[in-house]
């Protein structure tokens, strides 16, 4: 009963934030990597905290202030990091579900082994101890993977990117260890701050992504139809082009066009597949999606890096953009 107080209300949690992505953004077997991971770096950091202290046993404080958080959010954080480096997450509602999913798991093994060498029948304890933990775990891996992405640049995410969501991370949970605030109370606010906050980041994270979606789609393919009827001089998109003819061999101009088609079609049919899953349609399979993608990667290194920099007025290769060509694959 412990255990179930402490660690269900989290697992349900999970849940409701899984079922609230209508874009089906979050992969199942993702989803329970991410839980399985939570496991596994919770008996990782009990081993390293266990058998290679850092501080002594004389100073429990540095222990649990320092320590441990480091220790955990940075075992809690590699498969984040894993996953943002190859665009497994898109945005900032994955990112939250995935981390809530590692803190959920790491809570879990946590809190069974709390019960087990300190079975306190005390509901009030398991209440603190349980509970709050399992909320803070959950959260303090949430905003790592969401302030991360938020720092996502142009390409990848370089490993620089990841400490201001670790530093923050490391501070929320040091500052939960600490009890400066009456526990219960702490409690209470964690349950009841986290789940409006990530609410919150939810509602208006789908909106800006409903708008992304609907404006580029109609974009990319009124300017796809106009280069298929060979109408790409009447915009602005050609003219642009055109302009370039002086600065680049014809051959170079030649996969500009290319690579700027494959790019619209592959992008176009990108957006498509998030919206059908919207509606609750599986996307259509196709076969050469994958030879397509290889084209595209081909294309971009015969045009070079100063190509690509051209393009960049008429190519928004931000990296929500290179995650839904992934999703593709």
């Amino acid at each position: 009963m412990d255990l179930v107080i402490s660690v269900f209300p989290a697992v349900i949690f999970l849940i409701f934030l899984f079922l609230l992505d209508s874009f089906k953004l979050v992969s199942y077997k993702l989803l329970i990597m991410c839980f399985l991971w939570g496991i596994l770096s919770a008996l990782i950091s009990y081993l390293f905290n266990s058998f290679l202290p850092i501080f002594s046993e004389d100073s429990p404080k540095a222990l649990t202030l320092i320590q441990a958080p480091v220790t955990e959010e940075i075992l809690k954080a590699f498969v984040i990091y894993i996953f943002l480096s190859t665009k497994k997450i898109g945005f900032s509602i994955d990112a939250i579900i995935y981390g809530f999913a590692i803190g959920t798991g790491f809570s879990l093994a946590e809190n069974v082994y709390y019960l087990n060498v300190n079975p306190d029948p005390n509901l009030l304890i398991w209440v603190v101890r349980g509970l709050g933990t399992s909320i803070m775990h959950g959260g303090c891996t949430s905003l790592l993977a969401m302030i991360t992405l938020g720092r996502a640049d142009k390409h990848r995410i370089r490993p620089l990117n990841i400490i201001s969501g670790l530093v923050t991370a490391i501070l929320m949970h040091s500052l939960f260890n600490s009890f400066y605030f009456d526990p219960l109370l702490q409690t209470l606010g964690l349950l009841l701050i986290m789940p409006l906050l990530f609410l919150s980041i939810f509602y208006f994270k789908e909106r800006a992504l409903r708008k992304w979606l609907d404006l580029e789609f109609y974009n990319e393919v009124e300017l796809l139809s106009k280069i298929r009827r060979g109408e790409v001089s009447e915009t602005n998109a050609g003219i642009y082009l055109n302009s370039l003819r002086d600065r680049f061999k014809p051959e170079i101009i030649l996969d500009m066009y290319c690579y700027l088609s494959l790019y619209l079609e592959l992008s176009v049919k990108a957006k498509r597949n998030i919206l059908l899953r919207e509606s609750g349609i599986e996307p259509p399979i196709e076969k050469d999606i994958e030879q397509k993608l290889k084209e595209l990667l081909h294309l971009r290194r015969d045009i070079g890096k100063v190509g690509e920099l051209t393009l960049a007025p008429l190519i928004k290769m931000s990296y929500n953009d290179l995650w839904k060509l992934k999703q593709l694959s």
